[in-house]
This record gives C-alpha cells, sequence and structure tokens, in this order.
C-alpha cells in the first residue's frame, strides 16, 4: 500500500463535525452538501469520509462504517489544512474503524497551523511508500482490531527516517486492559486492578471473589459493562450479552466520604499531566455526558476547583504515580481514567491513546475548562515544535520509501 502520488482528497476531519453536533446546530444542510458530492460522477472521496464521520457522530455507526469501508477502498491518503496552512506537515497513521479507532488528533491541534495527513491502514497493508512530510503520529489505538496492524507496524517505525511520536506499538499494545495492570504492578501509589481477559464459556462458571466488574472486550463509554455482586448475576449478564471475550476485574469502591464517586480523564505529554475533566455522580459507573454536570452548579464548581488546582493539587500528590505511568509506557501521548481511592491513592481504571479530549464545552456553563485545555494543546503543539528542533519550517527534505 502506498499513501505517495498525486494531491490527496480534502477532508473536513473529525473535530469539525463533532463541534457541529456538541453544539446542538442544525446539521442536515451539512449532510446534504457532503451528500452531493460524495454521490456525484466522479465521487468525492473525501466527502465520502466525511459523511461517515459524521453518520458516525450522529448514532448511525454501522451505516457511516460501510461507507467508510467504501471511501477507502478508493483512497487511504487525506489532507486537513489546519489554520493558515503554514506551518508543518505532521504524518498520522491511522486505523480504519470507529471514532474510537485512533488518537483525536484533531482535537490535539487545534489553533495550530499546518497541514494534516492522514493514512488510513487496515491489516495486512505494506506501507511501502508515504507523502512528505515533516513529523509523523503513530496514532492507532489499542484493540483486538488494530493489534496485526500495530505488529506489522513494529520493524517499520524502527526505521523512520523523520521525527515519529508515540513510535513504539508495543507500548500501545501494553495499554490494553488486561496488560497495563501487569505493567504497572508494584508502582508507587498507584492502584491498577488486575484484569484478566476470559472466555465466555469461562465466565458462565467463574468462580471469584464478588463483587467483580464485567465488560466486553473493546468496549467503550460503558457499553456492556456491569458490577456483578454474586454468582447469581452470571447468567443474567450473559444473556444480555453477546461477546464472546470479556475482561474481568475486582471491583473497587472509590466512593469519597459524601458517598459520590469522582472520575477524572487526565492526558500525559512527555510525561507531565493535564486535566481533561472530572465528572461528579451519585453512581459508580461513571461516564462525563450522563453524570449530571451540565445541570448541578455544584458539581461544576467542584471540577473547577480541581482544574484551578490541579498542579499543586491533585498531579503534586500523584506525582509518584504519573512518574510510574510515563516510566511505564514511555509514550509521548497517552490519557487516562483515574480517580483516587479510600486510601488517597491514584486508581487506574483505562489508559490509551484513543481517549477523546477535546475543548467544545460551551464556555458559558464550563468558563473554567477553556484555560486548562488551552495548557494541554499548548503542551502538546510545543512537543511537535520540540521534536523539530525548535523550528516550525518546511525545510525537511522529503521522504519518499520507507520500505
Amino acid at each position: 500500500m502506498s499513501a505517495s502520488g498525486s494531491e490527496p482528497p480534502a477532508t473536513g476531519g473529525l473535530a469539525d463535525y463533532a463541534r457541529l453536533i456538541f453544539e446542538g446546530r442544525d446539521v442536515q444542510p451539512t449532510f446534504e452538501a457532503l451528500l452531493a458530492r460524495a454521490t456525484a460522477t466522479p465521487a468525492d472521496v473525501g466527502a465520502m469520509l466525511d459523511l461517515s464521520t459524521l453518520l458516525q457522530l450522529a448514532g448511525q455507526r454501522e451505516q457511516g462504517l460501510a461507507l467508510q469501508a467504501d471511501a477507502l477502498a478508493r483512497q487511504r491518503h487525506y489532507r486537513k489544512k489546519l489554520g493558515t496552512g503554514d506551518g508543518p506537515r505532521l504524518l498520522a497513521l491511522v486505523a480504519a474503524g470507529d471514532l474510537m479507532a485512533s488518537t483525536p488528533v484533531e482535537f490535539l491541534l487545534a489553533g495550530w497551523n499546518g497541514e494534516l495527513d492522514l493514512v488510513f491502514l487496515t491489516p495486512g497493508d505494506r506501507l511501502d511508500g508515504v507523502t512528505e512530510h515533516d513529523i509523523a503520529l503513530l496514532a492507532i489505538g489499542e484493540s483486538d482490531a488494530n493489534a496485526p496492524i500495530l505488529a506489522q507496524l513494529a520493524e517499520t517505525v524502527r526505521r523512520w527516517p523523520r521525527p515519529l511520536l508515540n513510535g513504539d506499538p508495543d507500548a500501545i499494545r501494553a495499554l490494553g486492559r488486561d496488560r497495563a495492570p501487569a505493567r504497572l504492578a508494584g508502582a508507587p501509589s498507584l492502584v491498577a486492578p488486575p484484569t484478566q481477559r476470559i472466555a465466555r464459556a469461562e465466565l458462565a462458571t467463574l468462580n471469584a471473589d464478588f463483587p467483580v466488574i464485567v465488560r466486553p472486550v473493546d468496549s467503550h463509554a460503558g457499553a456492556g459493562l456491569e458490577k456483578l455482586d454474586s454468582p447469581a448475576d452470571l447468567a443474567g449478564y450473559l444473556a444480555r450479552q453477546a461477546g464472546e471475550q470479556f475482561y474481568l476485574q475486582p471491583f473497587v469502591d472509590y466512593a469519597g466520604p459524601d458517598g459520590r464517586f469522582r472520575k477524572l480523564r487526565i492526558a500525559l505529554v512527555a510525561g507531565r499531566p493535564f486535566i481533561v475533566h472530572m465528572a461528579v455522580s451519585e453512581h459508580w459507573m461513571v461516564h462525563y455526558l450522563n453524570a449530571g454536570m451540565a445541570e448541578d452548579a455544584g458539581k461544576r464548581a467542584e471540577e473547577a476547583a480541581m482544574m484551578a488546582a490541579f498542579d499543586t493539587g491533585f498531579a503534586a500528590r500523584h506525582a509518584a504515580a504519573f512518574r510510574a505511568l510515563h516510566a511505564a509506557f514511555g509514550l509521548d501521548y497517552f490519557a487516562i481514567d483515574c480517580a483516587e481511592d479510600r486510601e488517597g491513592r491514584l486508581l487506574l481504571f483505562e489508559a490509551d491513546t484513543a481517549m477523546i479530549v477535546h475543548d467544545m464545552d460551551p464556555p458559558d456553563l464550563h468558563p473554567y475548562k477553556r484555560p486548562a485545555m488551552a495548557r494541554l494543546l499548548a503542551a502538546f503543539q510545543a512537543l511537535i515544535t520540540a521534536r523539530l528542533g525548535g523550528s516550525s519550517s518546511n525545510s525537511i527534505a522529503p521522504m519518499r520509501s520507507i520500505d
């Protein structure tokens, strides 16, 4: 598979369409315009890819993935101009799949000037040539579907002749729900509950200390995630789930003294932690969108206080844990969902390079978020500049082939 050749099709990308949906604006005119371009003769494959993204954002996942497959069968290489476009050329190696398949790099590049090239890979692809670029990002997230792609890139990225962020496929694979706790075993001030991958038949006859947490492999956003309090709950859970492989871990009660649960999303850029959000919920399974943050001024005030004092408070308290996380994986960028347990230790739920990190929350409701996100985005973009040797010029010679 080659990404070289003529000018790649333009794409609007994920961030712009996500913002359109997130702000509750009328998407019909955008949908109709993309549809007209996608069904023209010849078809605009950039519009096809964008339409597939918009469909997924609107909750039509299967239709979106089918259209994405059609677009990628015609073209794997797409380009988006960011800001003025007069800046570094960043090449992102991404995976075909849904919105959680790859690092959402466009969100991290808000306010940046340059070009973003997306090259989509699927299992079995041979990357025998790539577009000219100044710096690259291995943006393929950890999952069973992406494991073959990461494996086949292992030798290629070792010989990559340009600066490459997150260029360790083995470290990305190590972020898996069952592998990360093993790699972090013994880390100071850090609790990563041991997680076992278990087949359906084995789960049906499970003999364990309850309660436990169970979820299907490669699920996200709480899909299929349940707490089982006794063996009697197993049959009902399996009747509700069609998967054959599951993750199993002990349940850790991390409720605070007030009975509420607090979960933070934190991004690590070159090992430094930056807060993305904190959700406060009455339920142990916390997601920002269903925690009632928009409806509860008290919860937002608590999140604002956490963000304002993050560097000297939460980050300082868990400095050893963050150092351990960076040392364990060595990646330039990844994010975690975490909390504090009842002993005050950092409790890790998940680590991944593909977590959504954005600055789309309405400033009238969350005025404290934009400054926090601005610091994160500035750090990621400064990392790019540093890897380029402090220069944002396009002075690096073209790279024609990596094989």
